[in-house]
């Protein structure tokens, strides 16, 4: 297996005929074979979830699974790991290693001993026999207002040792759909914590939803380049969707809010993708929800067909990834360092002692 730090950035996508540079070939290049994320649920809440920020949570998000009430034991997270790599590879023939994502509510958000104590313990799964070398990295999903400087070292620390991935719920660069999801962070905060993150030897990754009520096209694109700008190693793009139990679904369900139609929402990928830089690396192209849950767009389930319809639509143009990139005046590898602009309601809860009373962890 190749070592993280052999694998060069390269755009060997295109010369290998491809209309994006995806993710999972980049993994493959990057270590050498097939690797998988395991997705982790650690028992985090969110800000806008417990008040520090503000309460509701996320309008599309189905909050009864951060509530503050949770309770997430190590060993929990130690078997969701481990139960999700035999589950992979009975389902895989050859797998070369897996990614631990902690993938529900903020995972930033905790006293920081207390991080370092969850993902100690998923690249310590590495140490037990049966899954020798077998985690190859993390993935880390957070927002961009709970990385205050003390989460931004530690997670750099983790990074000289193992591949890490920063997921950063960007959205939208737009304030005002950032207020309609009630997210309670502005772009500014985004922009404050990557020019913060860039050059820690970590990755980057930038959450995009496409189809937020209120956004044109052109405010999408804005976006888009925006990407670009700020030098994010990854993105990650995902259709607005409706599940039932969300504020957003109920208004669905109502008839006052639609979902982007099937076509659009390919055309408009393809316009984003176009804008966005050909070294940065695309994790997805939509995201659905279970069928039990999900209320529209139907059309996000058919995850294989829309792949291929964006690759037509790319074939159809005769474009790529990047066709239309335009670099920005100032690299982001010269971007300054700004101050820490992390809330002090929120860095109060992370630079802390002890354990915070809504993730109460015990080894058994």
């Amino acid at each position: 297996m190749l070592h993280p730090d052999d694998f060069d950035v390269s755009e060997a996508w295109i010369d290998e005929g491809l209309p994006i540079n995806a993710f999972g070939r980049a993994l493959r290049r990057r270590f050498g074979g097939r690797i998988q994320r395991v997705s982790i649920d650690a028992g985090f809440t969110c800000p806008n979830v417990d008040g520090a920020v503000t309460r509701g949570g996320c309008n599309f998000c189905d909050n009864r699974s951060f509530s503050p009430s949770r309770r997430v034991r190590l060993k929990q997270v130690h078997d969701q790991l481990t139960s999700g790599i035999v589950t992979v590879r009975k389902r895989y023939d050859k797998v070369a290693g897996f990614i631990a994502y902690f993938q529900p509510a903020t995972n930033t958000y905790a006293p920081v001993e207390q991080l370092r104590e969850v993902y100690e313990l998923a690249i310590g799964i590495n140490q037990e026999p049966e899954f020798t070398d077998q985690v190859v990295g993390l993935a880390i999903g957070t927002r961009p207002d709970c990385v205050p400087e003390s989460v931004l070292s530690l997670i750099q620390e983790l990074a000289d040792r193992t591949y890490v991935s920063l997921e950063y719920g960007m959205q939208t660069i737009h304030d005002e759909g950032l207020r309609w999801m009630n997210r309670a962070h502005t772009h500014a905060d985004m922009v404050n914590a990557i020019d913060r993150s860039r050059g820690r030897g970590f990755e980057m990754c930038a959450h995009v939803i496409l189809g937020i009520p209120g956004e044109t096209h052109a405010m999408m694109m804005a976006t888009a380049a925006e990407v670009g700008r700020l030098g994010f190693d990854a993105i990650k793009l995902h259709n607005l969707y409706a599940v039932r139990g969300t504020p957003l679904g109920e208004q669905v369900l109502a008839g006052e809010i639609e979902m982007m139609k099937r076509d659009d929402y390919v055309r408009t990928v393809v316009d984003f993708l176009e804008l966005v830089p050909p070294r940065v690396v695309v994790e997805r192209i939509s995201g659905d929800a279970p069928p039990d849950f999900l209320i529209e767009p139907k059309w996000c389930l058919e995850k294989s067909a829309l792949r291929l319809a964006v690759e037509a639509e790319f074939a159809n143009r005769g474009t790529r990834q990047g066709s239309r990139y335009a670099p920005p005046k100032i690299d982001p590898a010269n971007r300054p360092i700004p101050h820490d602009a992390t809330p002090e309601s929120i860095r109060s809860k992370i630079e802390t002692r002890g354990r915070l009373p809504v993730l109460k962890m015990e080894d058994r």
